[in-house]
């Protein structure tokens, strides 16, 4: 592809990104959550029962600051995919989003409806269409709060929460704090315990899927990439990404052992490091955004593709497309569906 739908994309294969938490002071607000939640339009909220809280928000975002709602907030606006894909499966349809197309494309895991109002890009989001949306509260993706963007929004008193999007510590605990604390700030506490607890489930599920499938080999290498010029660039998820452990709880081992970023556990390599990881099993990132350039078709252009095992034994496979790899409990799920059905295709 020829870009990277992430905020924190490598410009190029000699890019990697280093991101880390800071600290800050609390943060006090009056706004507060319409005194009727939106109705949701999640196809996963359709038989939905869970009840709203409507008592008093007190939470504190990723960067040490507390955020105090009078009310659970009904009018969010995300300006981050996962985010969205949170609130949806919260059964809280998002005021406004960034990057709405690209959601689209790059997430099916929840889907957005067609009449979301889009603010821009997630990297530089419009704050006068954040503040037009008239949000009661604000999430965002960002190393620290020293952001112009965030002081903007908080100017003008509307409430900003602040996630740094991951933790190679414990990718799936981060990945189910965060689900948890969005539950919180609107409410819906009572909707992600039943969320969670499904995708617990799966997890068991796809464990005991692998176990009887008794694979050749549970070795793997999960990886993206994009077209850089004339070459490939290739993004293997290491040690502490989210994609990464999700294969290593249901019993699969993830063999990438190159260096990786702090946060998200994502490596750099091309198409020669790539051939040295033996007889591992490969999955990729599949999409259909017309956007995006494919750099698998110009992978297969090469010899050494060509002749690595995985390969030339069909056990290449590409993810369905619309599994974000960054995303929350819902695409998780998807994503080890996607393991279970390339072991037992």
């Amino acid at each position: 592809m020829a870009t990277l739908p992430r905020t924190f994309a490598l410009a190029s294969a000699s890019a990697i990104c280093a991101l880390a938490l800071s600290a800050c002071g609390t943060t006090d607000t009056d706004a507060s959550a319409d005194d009727a939640a939106q109705k949701s339009t999640s196809a996963s909220c359709a038989d939905d029962q869970t009840a709203t809280s409507t008592d008093p928000v007190s939470v504190t975002d990723d960067t040490g600051t507390t955020i105090e709602l009078d009310k659970p907030a009904a009018k969010v606006v995300s300006l981050e995919w996962q985010y969205t894909e949170d609130l949806l499966s919260l059964c809280v349809d998002p005021v406004a989003a960034a990057d709405v197309k690209g959601y689209t494309a790059w997430d099916t895991a929840e889907k957005l409806p067609e009449t979301t109002t889009d603010v821009g890009t997630r990297q530089e989001p419009n704050v006068e269409s954040i503040l037009s949306a008239n949000p009661d509260l604000v999430i965002i993706e960002k190393e620290s709060r020293d952001d112009k963007v965030i002081q903007q929004i908080e100017d003008q008193g509307v409430p900003v929460m602040v996630m740094t999007g991951a933790d190679a510590k414990d990718p799936i605990a981060y990945m189910k704090d965060t689900f948890s604390l969005d539950a919180q700030a609107t409410g819906r506490s009572e909707r992600a315990q039943t969320v969670l607890e499904d995708f617990d489930a799966k997890v068991e599920e796809s464990k005991q899927a692998i176990a009887d499938a008794k694979p050749e080999t549970t070795d793997f290498v999960y990886f993206d990439g994009w077209v850089n010029g004339s070459n490939v660039a290739i993004r293997p998820f290491g040690q502490g990404s989210l994609i990464g452990e999700l294969g290593e709880t249901i019993g699969l081992t993830n063999v990438w052992t190159g260096e990786v970023d702090p946060a998200y556990g994502l490596g750099q390599t091309d198409i020669e490091g790539l051939s040295k990881v033996g007889d591992a099993n490969f999955y990729y990132t599949g999409t259909e955004d017309p956007e995006s350039e494919d750099y698998v078709e110009l992978l297969k252009k090469n010899d050494i593709w060509a002749n690595i095992p995985a390969v030339k034994e069909d056990r290449a496979t590409p993810f369905p497309a619309g599994i974000w790899t960054f995303g929350g409990p819902k695409s998780s799920a998807q994503a080890l569906d996607a393991y279970v059905g390339a072991l037992t295709k």
